[in-house]
């Protein structure tokens, strides 16, 4: 292994790739604690009491807890998801959208910059709704979060974390362009990280005071470690398609008559399922928990990673998001067609239609595998915690995400490194990125 570090730090332009995401990831690290001006820091802490494992709390735990202390990226990187959602959501049911994802990269520029557009609007109408939130806050003793409440703050307040959130997604797609790894989802994963240290000593401190037992913990710990094991594998488990290539003559040379495969992911859409899912989930509930209105209110009570009816809303959203992001990023006829003109064939399945049909047969029921997999990953773990009183919110959607962005990024130091003859960055084992 350190004959492998070594290896990454002996290539100049993958050096170059590491320290620069290194340094935007500190960059926004910093970002997270610089306040959002007009708001009583400390009276806005005392509301934030005990909202681990509630809505609230996981929010502010992807936003690396910058909602927590309502800093500049208090929105995070969310905006940027919905709005990606919306765009892909059109894709599919807006004939002028879906002419521009077939026009290749010029039609990829403008449905990015489409995109941008829709990131801020959505966190100039999220900011709108934060402010006036946050006027209606109080602390323990029923101080107001914020002191000098008017239009003013609801502007100033909506600018700033707009402000933020284009920032951060800028720092993404330069992370992405100029780094190593996909830049949003590590932006995510980086705002997970830095909880860890403090669900460390509250677990400890839980511990001490005896809220929790040494059993209990003991078994939580090794939950997890079950959960991380059952990730890599199923991250890295996939179906081989046989795939025979008849025999033909060029010029003096026979080629062909070779056998090979094609290998189809149980989880083609990774870690995105549970993030868009995510996304989806917090807007209403997040907004309904900020808004005085009793339905609203009672809707943002039962929004808690421990509630059924979260839950059910929670799997139904990664069931539908496994499914399209599949059809986006994978076409069976384009595979098929493909397959055809190289001339190759699936035995016992004829070429063109029927091939397309069989593969996009056995993708559906892939995928299926991996929504379950995805579902009971992301749910199981943090209804057991949530039943242990295990008072922080580290359930299984951040271990996903954890995991699953840690291998991409892996796969792609590998990829760096045997493309100029180094041994891989694990011996022994093969990582592959994945599809989209």
């Amino acid at each position: 292994m350190l004959k492998s570090v070594q290896n990454i730090f002996s290539i100049a332009e993958l050096r170059r790739r590491i320290l620069f995401t290194l340094g935007m990831l500190a960059v926004y690290r910093v970002g997270c604690h610089i306040p959002t001006p007009g708001i009583d820091a400390q009276v806005l802490a005392g509301f934030f009491v005990g909202t681990e494992g509630t809505l609230l709390g996981m929010v502010s735990a992807f936003t690396g807890g910058a909602l927590e202390r309502m800093t500049v990226f208090a929105l995070g990187i969310m905006p940027y998801i919905s709005a990606s959602i919306i765009m892909q959501l059109l894709g599919v049911v807006f004939e002028p959208v879906s002419r521009l994802t077939k026009e290749g990269e010029q039609g990829r520029k403008v449905i990015t910059r489409w995109t941008r557009y829709g990131t801020i609007v959505l966190s100039l109408i999220q900011g709108a709704g934060i402010a006036v939130g946050l006027q209606q806050m109080t602390g323990p003793a029923g101080e107001p979060v914020v002191p000098a409440a008017g239009p003013g703050f609801i502007l100033l307040t909506m600018l700033t974390l707009t402000a933020g959130t284009a920032f951060i997604m800028w720092l993404g797609e330069q992370i992405t362009e100029r780094g190593i790894g996909n830049g949003i989802s590590l932006i995510i994963f980086a705002g997970i990280v830095a909880n860890i240290p403090v669900a460390v000593v509250n677990s400890l401190r839980l511990i001490q005071t005896g809220a929790v037992s040494l059993f209990v913990m003991i078994f939580v710990l090794a939950l997890m470690v079950a959960v991380v094991s059952a990730i890599v594998f199923m991250e890295r488990g996939q179906r081989r398609l046989p795939i025979h290539y008849a025999k033909r003559v060029v010029g003096m040379r026979n080629l062909g008559g070779q056998k090979s495969h094609l290998p189809l992911k149980v989880n083609m859409s990774g870690v995105i399922p549970a993030i868009f899912a995510s996304s989806v989930i917090m807007f209403p509930g997040t907004v309904a928990s900020l808004v005085d209105i009793q339905w609203m209110q009672n809707f943002a009570a039962m929004m808690v990673p421990t509630h059924f009816l979260y839950n059910v809303i929670f799997v139904a959203f990664i069931v539908f998001f496994c499914y399209f992001y599949t059809a986006v990023t994978f076409n069976p006829v384009d595979v098929a067609e493909n397959v055809k003109k190289q001339g190759g064939y699936i035995p016992g399945i004829r070429p063109g239609r029927a091939t397309s049909d069989y593969i996009d047969d056995v993708l559906t029921r892939l995928t299926f595998a991996g929504a379950i997999y995805i579902s009971l990953v992301c749910v199981l773990p943090t209804i057991l915690v949530g039943a242990f009183n295990v008072q922080f919110f580290f359930g299984g959607t951040s271990l996903l995400i954890i995991v699953g962005v840690g291998l991409d990024t892996a796969a792609q130091i590998e990829a760096h490194l045997i493309s100029r003859s180094y041994e891989g960055f694990m011996k022994g084992v093969t990582l592959k990125g994945r599809q989209g």
